[in-house]
Protein backbone atom coordinates (compact mmCIF):
# COMPACT_ATOMS: atom_id res chain seq x y z
CA UNK A 1 0.00 0.00 0.00
CA UNK A 2 0.80 3.63 0.08
CA UNK A 3 2.97 6.49 -1.09
CA UNK A 4 4.19 9.29 1.11
CA UNK A 5 6.27 12.45 1.14
CA UNK A 6 8.50 13.85 3.91
CA UNK A 7 9.72 17.44 3.61
CA UNK A 8 11.21 20.26 5.63
CA UNK A 9 10.03 23.77 4.82
CA UNK A 10 12.28 26.83 4.72
CA UNK A 11 10.85 28.00 8.05
CA UNK A 12 11.83 24.71 9.73
CA UNK A 13 8.38 23.13 9.66
CA UNK A 14 8.41 19.37 9.13
CA UNK A 15 5.63 17.73 7.14
CA UNK A 16 4.63 14.19 6.26
CA UNK A 17 1.74 13.41 3.93
CA UNK A 18 0.51 9.96 2.92
CA UNK A 19 -2.16 8.51 0.64
CA UNK A 20 -3.26 4.92 0.10
CA UNK A 21 -5.98 2.46 -0.85
CA UNK A 22 -5.84 1.43 2.80
CA UNK A 23 -8.12 2.48 5.61
CA UNK A 24 -6.78 5.20 7.96
CA UNK A 25 -3.23 5.22 6.55
CA UNK A 26 -2.79 8.58 8.25
CA UNK A 27 -3.03 6.81 11.60
CA UNK A 28 -0.39 4.14 10.99
CA UNK A 29 2.25 5.61 8.67
CA UNK A 30 3.42 9.01 10.06
CA UNK A 31 5.73 9.42 13.06
CA UNK A 32 6.78 13.07 13.27
CA UNK A 33 8.26 15.41 15.87
CA UNK A 34 9.65 18.92 15.93
CA UNK A 35 12.94 17.79 14.36
CA UNK A 36 12.54 14.40 12.67
CA UNK A 37 10.10 12.28 10.71
CA UNK A 38 9.53 8.62 9.88
CA UNK A 39 7.11 7.07 7.40
CA UNK A 40 6.68 3.34 8.07
CA UNK A 41 4.64 1.63 5.37
CA UNK A 42 4.04 -1.46 3.19
CA UNK A 43 3.63 -4.16 5.90
CA UNK A 44 4.35 -1.34 8.31
CA UNK A 45 6.17 -1.92 11.57
CA UNK A 46 5.07 0.86 13.94
CA UNK A 47 8.12 0.27 16.13
CA UNK A 48 10.27 1.47 13.24
CA UNK A 49 8.33 4.71 13.64
CA UNK A 50 8.38 5.07 17.42
CA UNK A 51 11.94 3.84 17.95
CA UNK A 52 13.28 5.57 14.87
CA UNK A 53 11.79 8.88 15.90
CA UNK A 54 13.15 8.60 19.45
CA UNK A 55 16.64 7.63 18.36
CA UNK A 56 16.92 10.40 15.80
CA UNK A 57 15.64 12.89 18.37
CA UNK A 58 18.51 11.69 20.57
CA UNK A 59 20.97 12.56 17.80
CA UNK A 60 21.44 9.40 15.74
CA UNK A 61 21.67 9.71 11.97
CA UNK A 62 18.82 8.50 9.76
CA UNK A 63 21.03 6.05 7.88
CA UNK A 64 22.41 4.49 11.06
CA UNK A 65 18.97 4.09 12.60
CA UNK A 66 17.40 2.64 9.47
CA UNK A 67 20.22 0.14 8.90
CA UNK A 68 19.78 -1.16 12.44
CA UNK A 69 16.00 -1.44 12.12
CA UNK A 70 16.35 -3.39 8.88
CA UNK A 71 19.00 -5.69 10.35
CA UNK A 72 16.90 -6.55 13.42
CA UNK A 73 13.54 -7.07 11.71
CA UNK A 74 12.96 -10.55 10.27
CA UNK A 75 10.22 -8.99 8.15
CA UNK A 76 12.43 -6.35 6.55
CA UNK A 77 11.75 -7.69 3.05
CA UNK A 78 8.10 -6.63 3.29
CA UNK A 79 8.77 -3.29 5.00
CA UNK A 80 9.22 0.13 3.49
CA UNK A 81 10.30 3.27 5.29
CA UNK A 82 11.91 6.64 4.76
CA UNK A 83 13.30 8.87 7.49
CA UNK A 84 14.57 12.41 8.02
CA UNK A 85 16.92 13.07 10.94
CA UNK A 86 17.50 16.21 12.97
CA UNK A 87 20.21 17.39 10.55
CA UNK A 88 17.83 17.15 7.61
CA UNK A 89 19.45 14.02 6.17
CA UNK A 90 17.28 11.31 4.62
CA UNK A 91 17.45 7.53 4.44
CA UNK A 92 15.08 5.06 2.79
CA UNK A 93 14.45 1.32 2.57
CA UNK A 94 12.22 -0.63 0.19
CA UNK A 95 12.11 -4.33 0.99
CA UNK A 96 12.71 -6.82 -1.81
CA UNK A 97 9.29 -8.40 -1.30
CA UNK A 98 7.26 -5.17 -1.32
CA UNK A 99 4.52 -5.41 -3.94
CA UNK A 100 5.43 -3.91 -7.31
CA UNK A 101 5.83 -1.20 -8.20
CA UNK A 102 7.78 -0.24 -5.12
CA UNK A 103 10.66 2.16 -4.60
CA UNK A 104 11.89 5.39 -3.08
CA UNK A 105 13.38 8.69 -4.18
CA UNK A 106 15.54 10.97 -2.04
CA UNK A 107 16.27 14.59 -2.97
CA UNK A 108 17.97 17.40 -1.08
CA UNK A 109 15.04 18.59 1.02
CA UNK A 110 12.42 15.88 0.66
CA UNK A 111 11.95 12.16 0.14
CA UNK A 112 9.17 10.11 -1.45
CA UNK A 113 8.48 6.38 -1.17
CA UNK A 114 5.70 4.09 -2.31
CA UNK A 115 4.60 0.56 -2.99
CA UNK A 116 1.73 -1.00 -4.93
CA UNK A 117 2.08 1.94 -7.31
CA UNK A 118 1.43 2.09 -11.03
CA UNK A 119 5.12 2.82 -11.60
CA UNK A 120 8.14 4.98 -10.75
CA UNK A 121 6.53 7.97 -12.46
CA UNK A 122 4.38 8.42 -9.33
CA UNK A 123 7.43 9.26 -7.22
CA UNK A 124 8.97 11.44 -9.93
CA UNK A 125 5.75 13.43 -10.35
CA UNK A 126 5.37 13.88 -6.60
CA UNK A 127 8.93 15.04 -6.07
CA UNK A 128 8.92 17.33 -9.11
CA UNK A 129 5.63 18.95 -8.09
CA UNK A 130 6.94 19.57 -4.58
CA UNK A 131 10.01 21.32 -6.00
CA UNK A 132 7.86 23.47 -8.28
CA UNK A 133 5.52 24.48 -5.47
CA UNK A 134 7.83 26.73 -3.46
CA UNK A 135 5.40 29.65 -3.82
CA UNK A 136 2.60 27.75 -2.06
CA UNK A 137 1.90 27.60 1.67
CA UNK A 138 3.54 24.45 3.05
CA UNK A 139 0.32 22.43 3.56
CA UNK A 140 -0.87 23.25 0.05
CA UNK A 141 2.55 22.41 -1.38
CA UNK A 142 2.47 18.96 0.21
CA UNK A 143 -1.09 18.25 -0.92
CA UNK A 144 -0.44 19.48 -4.47
CA UNK A 145 2.66 17.29 -4.73
CA UNK A 146 0.72 14.20 -3.72
CA UNK A 147 -2.10 15.06 -6.09
CA UNK A 148 0.47 15.23 -8.89
CA UNK A 149 1.66 11.76 -7.92
CA UNK A 150 -1.91 10.51 -7.91
CA UNK A 151 -2.51 12.04 -11.34
CA UNK A 152 0.55 10.12 -12.55
CA UNK A 153 -1.04 6.85 -11.45
CA UNK A 154 -0.82 6.72 -7.67
CA UNK A 155 -1.77 3.56 -5.81
CA UNK A 156 -2.64 1.02 -8.50
CA UNK A 157 -5.52 -0.34 -6.40
CA UNK A 158 -7.35 2.97 -6.09
CA UNK A 159 -7.97 5.52 -3.33
CA UNK A 160 -9.30 5.38 0.20
CA UNK A 161 -7.39 7.41 2.79
CA UNK A 162 -4.85 10.17 3.31
CA UNK A 163 -3.21 12.00 6.18
CA UNK A 164 -1.16 15.16 6.69
CA UNK A 165 0.93 16.00 9.76
CA UNK A 166 2.98 19.19 10.21
CA UNK A 167 5.09 20.16 13.22
CA UNK A 168 6.30 23.71 13.75
CA UNK A 169 9.12 23.46 16.26
CA UNK A 170 7.07 21.65 18.91
CA UNK A 171 6.70 18.03 20.00
CA UNK A 172 2.95 18.35 19.34
CA UNK A 173 1.66 18.88 15.79
CA UNK A 174 0.62 22.26 14.49
CA UNK A 175 -1.67 20.56 11.97
CA UNK A 176 -2.93 16.96 11.85
CA UNK A 177 -5.56 16.19 9.21
CA UNK A 178 -6.94 12.83 8.11
CA UNK A 179 -9.42 11.42 5.63
CA UNK A 180 -9.75 7.80 6.76
CA UNK A 181 -12.32 6.47 4.28
CA UNK A 182 -13.07 8.75 1.33
CA UNK A 183 -13.53 8.49 -2.42
CA UNK A 184 -11.04 11.33 -3.02
CA UNK A 185 -8.98 11.59 0.17
CA UNK A 186 -6.39 14.08 -1.07
CA UNK A 187 -9.13 16.44 -2.24
CA UNK A 188 -10.68 16.00 1.20
CA UNK A 189 -7.40 17.04 2.83
CA UNK A 190 -7.41 20.12 0.61
CA UNK A 191 -10.93 20.94 1.78
CA UNK A 192 -9.98 20.42 5.42
CA UNK A 193 -6.99 22.75 5.01
CA UNK A 194 -9.30 25.34 3.49
CA UNK A 195 -11.65 25.04 6.48
CA UNK A 196 -8.69 25.16 8.89
CA UNK A 197 -7.87 28.64 7.63
CA UNK A 198 -11.28 29.94 8.69
CA UNK A 199 -10.69 29.55 12.44
CA UNK A 200 -8.23 26.82 13.40
CA UNK A 201 -4.95 28.34 12.20
CA UNK A 202 -5.79 31.58 13.99
CA UNK A 203 -6.67 29.78 17.21
CA UNK A 204 -3.42 27.80 16.94
CA UNK A 205 -1.39 31.01 17.18
CA UNK A 206 -2.35 31.25 20.84
CA UNK A 207 -1.72 27.63 21.75
CA UNK A 208 0.88 26.88 24.45
CA UNK A 209 4.38 25.79 23.51
CA UNK A 210 7.46 24.48 25.27
CA UNK A 211 8.79 28.06 25.36
CA UNK A 212 5.50 29.66 26.41
CA UNK A 213 3.79 27.16 28.72
CA UNK A 214 0.56 29.17 29.06
CA UNK A 215 0.46 30.25 25.45
CA UNK A 216 -1.75 33.30 25.01
CA UNK A 217 -4.51 32.59 27.55
CA UNK A 218 -6.89 35.24 26.24
CA UNK A 219 -8.63 35.65 22.90
CA UNK A 220 -6.92 39.00 22.30
CA UNK A 221 -6.11 39.13 18.62
CA UNK A 222 -7.54 35.69 17.82
CA UNK A 223 -11.10 36.86 17.27
CA UNK A 224 -9.86 39.78 15.20
CA UNK A 225 -7.83 37.45 12.97
CA UNK A 226 -10.82 35.14 12.52
CA UNK A 227 -13.05 38.09 11.63
CA UNK A 228 -10.49 39.41 9.17
CA UNK A 229 -10.17 36.01 7.46
CA UNK A 230 -13.97 35.76 7.26
CA UNK A 231 -14.24 39.21 5.72
CA UNK A 232 -11.54 38.42 3.15
CA UNK A 233 -13.23 35.15 2.21
CA UNK A 234 -16.60 36.84 1.75
CA UNK A 235 -15.08 39.72 -0.22
CA UNK A 236 -13.47 37.20 -2.58
CA UNK A 237 -16.83 35.49 -3.06
CA UNK A 238 -15.63 32.18 -1.67
CA UNK A 239 -18.27 30.21 0.25
CA UNK A 240 -17.25 28.32 3.36
CA UNK A 241 -16.40 24.70 2.64
CA UNK A 242 -17.08 23.63 6.20
CA UNK A 243 -19.58 20.90 6.95
CA UNK A 244 -20.21 22.27 10.43
CA UNK A 245 -23.80 22.59 11.61
CA UNK A 246 -24.74 25.40 13.97
CA UNK A 247 -27.60 24.87 16.41
CA UNK A 248 -30.01 27.74 16.95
Amino acid sequence: MTFSLIAKDDDGSIGLIVASKFFACGAVVPFVSDKVAVASQAFCNPVWGTEGRARMMAGEAAGTVLADLVARDEGHAIRQAHLMDAEGNFAAHTGSDCVDWAGHLVRDHHSVAGNMLTGPQVLDATADAYERGSDLPFPERLIAAMQAGEAAGGDKRGRQAAGLVIHRGQAHPWLDLRADDHADPLAELARLWDVAQERYVHFAKGMPSAERFSGFPTRDGIDADIARAEAERRAAGRPSRSHAVELE
